[in-house]
């Protein structure tokens, strides 16, 4: 099977999920969220991601989650679907459901939990991409789950149509350079994002397609600037952008358990996100108000006004 639509390009954002007052989806103010992102200009959308909290929701709430962000999108930007599943039949499952709901492609986090070898990275990443309805992107974030090696991306793209990307979380700009030197000569229209925020630019001027950042769903006018900015050749902008998003990331992502500081950043920019299903003590409570604090300051710095 081969891949269909455009190649994926930009800044995608893994956007959290609103909760209401039971924990549940807020099913209004999440589709409010996804609209606000497009209308602020990201390239596309990207949920059940790690800053998304995929493990802290059902099968039934991550497929309602992807269905209500591709209906919110109605084809003004791509939705990448994070399908991630326990094991390759469930996974498959989510493509399914991912293509059904109008998802561009699908985003699939190497096994996590079991540590594998390279070979059976390869192993798993083939099965899905022969079954898959859906095009697939590789996510390699080795901090959480088995690392995809060079060689593995490489194989996988000259046998797999079907997988048409990466997203790197590993912030690894060198491995990045070697990854595109080794997929680009055979296939050129692969996508290559950045997960890292820090790095964005860097990562761009090596080669990078576009980033995949929490710090989009807090400042999404100030990814989109450092795209273009990059694009134009404007690396003084892009660089000065950079180091704000950078001081956000610092304090959301080391002020509180990731991705917690993404949701009460959220909230700075006025969305009822709810608190977390991961429970929290009243000095965590307490610390959270200090921090949102912190986060409106730097979203401030970024010259937006909260």
């Amino acid at each position: 099977m081969a891949s269909h639509g455009s190649p994926l390009s930009g800044i995608l954002v893994p956007h959290m999920v609103p909760l209401d007052d039971r924990g549940r989806i807020n099913e209004e103010e999440l589709a409010r969220y996804a609209c606000w992102l497009v209308d602020r200009g990201v390239h596309g959308l990207y949920p059940n991601g790690s800053t998304g909290e995929f493990t802290r929701f059902t099968v039934e709430e991550r497929r309602r989650i992807v269905s209500i962000v591709c209906e919110a999108a109605a084809g003004r930007v791509p939705v990448v679907a994070g399908a991630a599943e326990a094991n390759v039949a469930e996974t498959i499952h989510a493509c399914e459901h991912a293509l059904e709901a109008g998802a561009r492609a699908v985003a699939i986090v190497a096994p996590f939990y079991f540590k594998l070898s390279a070979e059976s990275v390869y192993a798993y990443f083939r099965e899905i991409a022969r079954e898959s309805p859906i095009d697939v992107t590789l996510y390699n974030i080795p901090m959480l789950a088995s690392p995809i090696d060079v060689a593995t991306v490489r194989r996988l793209a000259e046998e797999c149509p079907r997988v048409i990307g990466i997203k790197d979380s590993s912030g690894d700009i060198s491995n990045m350079q070697r990854l595109i030197a080794a997929v680009r000569p055979v296939r050129p229209e692969f996508a290559f994002f950045t997960g890292w925020d820090a790095a964005l630019v860097a990562m761009l001027l090596a080669g990078c397609d576009g980033g995949v950042h929490a710090t989009a769903g807090v400042v999404p006018e100030v990814t989109r600037a450092i795209y273009d900015d990059v694009q134009a050749g404007r690396l003084d902008a892009a660089f000065a952008r950079q180091r704000q998003i950078t001081d956000l990331l610092d304090i959301a992502f080391l002020g509180d358990d990731f991705p917690e500081g993404f949701r009460i950043a959220a909230g700075v920019r006025g969305f009822a996100m709810g608190e977390s299903r991961q429970p929290a003590t009243d000095a965590q409570r307490a610390d959270r108000q200090r921090l949102a604090e912190r986060i409106r300051a730097a979203i401030e710095r970024c010259g937006i006004p909260v």
